[in-house]
């Protein structure tokens, strides 16, 4: 018997598993390229004071 004639490939939990890892994998791979994206993005561009904002009267 070889490995693809096992009654694993039969059950569908096994499927499902496969299935739920796949998804885990490319989840992390999308948020990796989100992650990254926002990183090497220009830095916001900052405001003419420097310190704390003074209330308002």
């Amino acid at each position: 018997m070889s490995l693809l004639d096992a009654p694993i490939w039969n059950d569908p939990a096994t499927w499902i598993v496969l299935g739920v890892s796949l998804l885990f994998i490319v989840v992390g791979i999308v948020m990796h390229r989100i992650i990254m994206k926002v990183v090497r993005g220009p830095a916001p561009p900052t405001q003419g004071h420097k310190g704390p904002v003074p209330p308002h009267e």
